[in-house]
């Protein structure tokens, strides 16, 4: 809200003038000349920027530190529930799928990944104070990264970031490299252990496509795909026979020192109902946000996706009926679990496109900093194709999406008595019992 003040020397011997109360008339008697108008601006706390970027979230804040070869990586945690049983081994799990040298076709790097939590958890349970967790590099190699400290990587984040702050991290690629992740992802793990507790919802992503090995629609069951399904093999694909064929297309481009792309696909199941809010902060858009947000995505569908575009109205709508239960749900499920921008609580399904990797062994052509035409062989050790560790990743930002609208819904829409005949009660389980199942 801006304040004004009206200066003057010559009026009534007041040097200031409270201009509510000057009438119409007042004010035209005024001579300019000798008036001056000062505007002070005080900005809503709503509209300053939080770490440039790097924060993600409104109650359920993340806000993630660290670049690839520097000392380390994390996260710092604000807005948890307080009471909630944490530890390092919560987040472990999932920066273990997520880490790198975990198989031939992922990225040679070798790291633990091991995360440490130093604050916002005693005794086993959050505080409700931020939680900090950090994971320190232990096998940086910046003298692969020299040649490329004056090239340009083409199709990487190396110039647009020198054309944003006029100076970089030039080894790894500083905040662009995917070792930014490990804070969205040890976040992601804590977002995902309360959603289990609250609701019983579970969130598993899976590799749908390598290149021009497309896993056929209707091939993984949604309703019983489980995490073991998805583990059970180095690519991350629940269906061997394709998994071989993705694996065999990521060595093909792999030994000759190229790349490939594929597609994520994420599921929800037990999505609570409600969550998203008209207009503009409508869940598939935060979703897509969140997802868009990864780096090497490039699209990102839900539900039907583009190929609803091929349907008529009366062949795409989802038609509704009362279950056994008597429970409002719907017979199909185009709509990917949301309408009007609301969870209706059907599984919520997602599909993200992930570009070949940028930094190949192959000769390409390219510019230095002092704009000199060259050609480059990038060093360093990266993804033949990032499906595969992105995995973990995807399932982390929709947790933090799920996590962050659970408390918008349950602090606006929840606060006092519901309305029983059109809403379902989001009771949260004794954390005793719950834990003791999870």
């Amino acid at each position: 809200m801006a304040s004004s003040t009206l200066t003057s020397k010559s009026f009534l011997d007041s040097s200031r003038i409270d201009t509510a109360s000057l009438s119409s008339a007042h004010l035209r008697k005024l001579s300019f000349s000798s008036v001056q108008i000062s505007s002070r601006s005080r900005l809503p706390k709503k509209l300053q920027i939080n770490a440039a970027g790097s924060t993600f979230g409104n109650n359920f804040r993340v806000t993630t530190f660290g670049e690839s070869h520097g000392g380390g990586v994390g996260c710092i945690i604000d807005g948890c529930p307080p009471r909630i049983p944490l530890s390092e081994s919560d987040m472990q799990f999932d920066l273990d799928r997520r880490r790198p040298g975990q198989s031939r076709i992922t990225t040679p790097r070798k790291e633990t990944d091991t995360c440490k939590i130093s604050s916002g958890v005693s005794e086993g349970q959050t505080t409700g104070t931020p939680i900090h967790v950090f994971v320190p590099n232990t096998d940086q190699r910046g003298f692969d990264y020299n040649e490329m400290s004056v090239a340009y990587r083409p199709s990487h984040a190396d110039a647009t970031y020198d054309m944003k702050y006029g100076v970089r991290s030039v080894q790894g690629g500083g905040r662009s490299s995917a070792r930014e992740t490990i804070g969205r992802v040890a976040a992601g793990a804590v977002a995902k252990k309360i959603l289990k507790l609250y609701a019983g919802t579970e969130i598993l992503a899976y590799v749908s496509q390598v290149h021009k090995v497309v896993l056929p629609e209707g091939v993984v069951n949604h309703d019983s795909l489980s995490l073991d399904q998805i583990e059970s093999n180095i690519v991350r694909c629940p269906d061997p026979e394709y998994a071989e064929k993705m694996i065999a297309a990521i060595d093909a481009v792999r030994v000759k020192g190229d790349s490939v792309g594929g597609v994520v696909t994420c599921i929800v199941r037990n999505a609570p109902r409600g969550l998203g809010s008209p207009v503009f902060d409508k869940l598939e858009a935060e979703l897509a946000k969140a997802a868009m947000s990864l780096p090497a995505t490039k699209g990102f569908e839900f539900g039907s996706g583009f190929s609803g575009t091929f349907l008529s109205g009366s062949e795409h709508n989802d038609e509704f009926y009362t279950d056994e239960h008597g429970r409002i749900r719907t017979r199909t499920n185009r709509s990917g679990g949301i309408q009007g921008g609301i969870s209706n609580g059907e599984i919520i399904n997602l599909r993200i496109a992930f570009k070949p990797t940028s930094t190949i062994g192959r000769k390409q052509h390219t510019v230095t900093r002092d704009k000199k035409e060259i050609e480059l062989i990038a060093r360093g050790r990266h993804d033949p194709c990032v499906v595969p560790r992105a995995v973990p990743m995807v399932e982390a930002m929709v947790a933090l999406v799920l996590m962050d609208q659970l408390m918008a819904q349950y602090s606006q829409s929840y606060l006092f008595p519901i309305n029983p005949d059109l809403q379902e009660p989001l009771t949260m389980p004794r954390l005793e019992a719950a834990n003791a199942s999870v």
